[in-house]
């Protein structure tokens, strides 16, 4: 379905309108025959509902769609041929996603990696290790642009094709120092998506958003080290009622950073430690070129529909500014280095050479700490220069 421009503005001021929604765009277009009839309709039917509804002005939306361009960016709506088609397939599909960076990296098959903000040296080694070679094999590496996991996912991933997904505006990079990944990775070709309007802030609500959209753009998602309260595992359970597979990579019962992905090989996630055991499980499916059907949706408080406003029709989360909350906490950075190699360790062994990278921090200087650690005896040394910590409470 080709638009106009002038059909793709009605498009934006209409999704830009506070209260509505994926779910109610799409009913407010069929029942009207189209967004421009939709935004003459809103009037009208806020009245009868005594709630009045004022779509953002046609010069707004061009500023909007002015400040993308500046960026090199640009909207692809769901008609147009750079839309995923495993994107389209979901429930609560965003009608226009904000791109920059190459639209033809979204027609590859991918795979989502996600996992701890707050990641141990080992879990992000293993994590540039699986999306080195999945980049390799074809895929494209999805992620959330957050520090840890996503961020060794995107860096390891930047020379085979990489996707971040913001929980923003584009011009809101959230955590602000991933502003560098992001420039690296529109560089070598990969791309950045945002379904939040140019100049939103990152609130907490909209992280589970994005979570939709990293494992709706992938045949599956990989979780790596992630505590049982985790949003990671949001994008787990989106990923189920997507109809995609979901991986889960082990890790040691002491380390509380691995309880959730733990908990999801229980439940029957696919167990990972090697990227034979992804493309094992989704090679086939991407050879059939099949579409995975989502599952029956469930409501989530993120994009719950609001009660009794319209009549015969779903508000599903306002698109438009509201009253500011508070973003998604990022873990605190250490401070010292003691503290930040500390951080870094679990019970599960590392090397120090990749300690030190981690850490960002010479040699001699992970030895010295490391010295210390051992004589508080709260490591110990393996073969091969490796070390690990000797409990968990250890990590505290």
């Amino acid at each position: 379905m080709d638009l106009s421009d002038a059909q793709r503005l009605d498009w934006l001021r209409l999704i830009r309108t506070e209260g509505i929604g994926p779910r109610s765009f799409r009913q407010l277009i069929n029942r009207f025959g189209g967004a421009a009839a939709a935004l003459e309709a809103l009037p009208d039917l806020s009245r009868r509902k005594g709630r009045p509804v004022i779509p953002p002005s046609r010069a707004q939306t061009e500023d909007e769609v002015a400040a993308l361009a500046r960026l090199g960016g640009r909207f692809i709506t769901s008609g147009d041929a750079a839309y995923p088609a495993l994107f389209r397939a979901i429930d609560a599909a965003p009608p226009l996603i904000a791109l920059r960076g190459d639209p033809a990296i979204l027609s590859r098959p991918a795979i989502a990696i996600v996992g701890s903000r707050n990641a141990s040296a080992a879990g992000g080694v293993f994590t540039e290790r699986l999306a080195r070679t999945l980049g390799e094999a074809g895929l494209v590496i999805v992620s959330g642009l957050a520090r840890g996991i996503d961020a060794r996912a995107h860096h390891a991933s930047l020379s085979t094709g990489t996707v971040a997904v913001m929980a923003g505006g584009h011009d809101r990079i959230y955590p602000a120092n991933h502003a560098a990944l992001v420039d690296a990775i529109l560089d070598a070709g990969g791309a950045v998506l945002a379904e939040m309007p140019m100049g939103w802030q990152a609130r907490s609500q909209d992280f589970p958003r994005r979570n939709r959209i990293v494992s709706g753009l992938s045949y599956g998602s990989v979780v790596v080290e992630a505590a049982r309260r985790s949003g990671s595992l949001i994008t787990a359970r989106y990923a189920l009622e997507q109809n995609r597979e979901v991986f889960a990579v082990p890790g040691s019962p002491l380390d509380p950073r691995s309880d959730g992905t733990n908990d999801l090989i229980r439940q029957g996630a696919t167990l990972v430690t090697e990227a034979d055991h992804i493309l094992e499980v989704i090679g086939p499916i991407i050879e059939h070129g099949a579409v995975p059907e989502a599952a029956p949706a469930r409501r989530r408080p993120d994009l719950a529909d609001q009660p009794d406003f319209w009549e015969e029709l779903d508000f599903d989360g306002a698109s438009a500014p509201v009253a500011d909350t508070a973003p998604e906490p990022e873990p605190a950075e250490p401070g010292d280095e003691h503290s930040r190699i500390l951080a870094l360790l679990g019970p599960g062994p590392v090397a120090i050479n990749d300690l030190a990278r981690a850490a960002q921090c010479e040699i001699r200087t992970v030895q010295t700490v490391l010295l210390e650690l051992e004589l508080d005896g709260h490591i110990e040394r393996h073969g091969s220069g490796m070390v690990a910590l000797v409990r968990a409470a250890s990590h505290a």
